[in-house]
């Protein structure tokens, strides 16, 4: 009979659905966000981009931008729950749900919140300081994706883990990778690298993406490489085990 790491019996199979129920509740919410903005119309959809999209040029140093008092505050954070399309909002879904499985079973719903909150934050400060007065619309959850996938190496590469036996794993005592073992770890390591690598090329080349409800998408690859940062630094603040 198979045993979790807490010695207690684990079921031979997965269970139907194994998906920590805020990661579902999340995407449901990014569904449900787009397809009422898709119902309203484009006029709406156009509002919602000056209401909660993030655009560098509304703090300072550009053009004048129409917005409502406040939305230079947050959109810092609004611009993640806003997709081009239903193909960007189906990558980032499916992403969000493989890595954010063991992120949010190891920290728990309100840190794994708190987690993707701020690299989300952080993820559109990188855009404002690369692009500075710049009217750039940016939207989608990509920065918050490369977050949980930075967060989730030190869980998935964590001694005795499985990525398909996950649901068998005593996540409260998982001794997940410690920041000197994660970079001396060559599989973590090689796991991010080509993360950052398909980040930075996919940038440099202009890569066509859903990042807007415009014609010109490219990928905003500074806030995917402030999200992946965040996450990985906020991981162990928040992580109690290893705080």
């Amino acid at each position: 009979m198979p045993f979790d790491l807490k010695g207690q019996p684990a079921p031979a199979h997965p269970p139907a659905i194994n998906v920590p129920i805020v990661v579902l509740l999340l995407v449901a919410g990014l569904i449900a966000v787009h397809g009422f903005l898709w119902l309203l119309g484009e006029s709406w959809q156009v509002w919602s981009l000056y209401a909660f999209a993030f655009i560098p040029a509304r703090l300072g140093g550009g053009e004048a931008v129409p917005f409502p008092q406040g939305a230079q505050i947050w959109s810092f954070l609004s611009y993640s729950f806003l997709h081009a399309d239903v193909y960007h909002l189906g990558s980032n879904s499916i992403w969000l749900l493989i890595f954010s499985t063991p992120l949010a079973r190891r920290l728990g719903a309100w840190r794994y919140l708190l987690l993707l909150a701020g690299s989300a934050i952080v993820g559109a400060a990188a855009v404002w300081a690369l692009h500075y007065g710049a009217f750039l619309i940016v939207v989608g959850a990509s920065g918050a994706v490369s977050a949980a996938l930075a967060a989730a190496i030190p869980v998935m590469f964590a001694p005795g883990f499985r990525m398909g036996q996950s649901h068998r794993v005593d996540y409260k005592r998982l001794q997940v990778l410690q920041p000197l073992q994660l970079i001396r770890n060559r599989n973590a390591v090689g796991f991010a690298v080509v993360f950052l690598v398909i980040t930075l090329l996919t940038g440099a080349s202009m890569a066509m993406t859903g990042t807007a409800y415009l014609e010109e998408r490219n990928i905003a690859w500074e806030a995917h490489l402030g999200g992946f940062v965040a996450g990985l630094v906020l991981f162990y603040l928040l992580d109690k085990r290893t705080a």
